[in-house]
């Protein structure tokens, strides 16, 4: 069987200030990300936005990072893609689909450039 791996990247802002709830040994924050993209049809070009369920966990003693987690904040996320499922009340079934960031930081002001290419361009400036 093919082995494959469950992960993202993804950049967005935060919709609003993350809802954390602590447990005896971990804490989670719990928010929305916006996240869109331009799409192009012809002459016309629009912003397409949604908002994904977001999650981060976190020991107790390592929880200062959710002060990042705050409403507006543009942060990139790395993690994998948890499905869930459950039955409510009148016996009726959900799923969805949240994503569980491991890693977050501030986007970089400026992309950079793959590895290829800077050393490609250091070679041209020793030339």
């Amino acid at each position: 069987m093919k082995k494959f791996q469950n992960i993202f990247t993804v950049s967005g802002f935060v919709g609003k200030d993350a809802e954390i709830r602590q447990f005896t040994n971990a804490s989670v924050a719990r928010f929305p990300l916006a996240i869109g993209r331009q799409e192009t049809n012809g002459d016309e070009t629009k912003r397409v936005s949604a908002f994904v369920n977001m999650e981060v966990w976190r020991k107790n003693e390592h929880t200062e990072s959710f002060d990042q987690l705050a409403k507006g904040a543009l942060l990139t996320f790395e993690g994998y893609f948890k499905p869930e499922e459950w039955t409510d009340k009148d016996g009726v079934k959900h799923n969805r689909v949240i994503m569980v960031a491991t890693k977050f930081y501030p986007v970089p002001e400026e992309e950079e450039a793959p590895a290829e290419q800077k050393k490609a361009e250091k070679k041209k400036g020793k030339q």
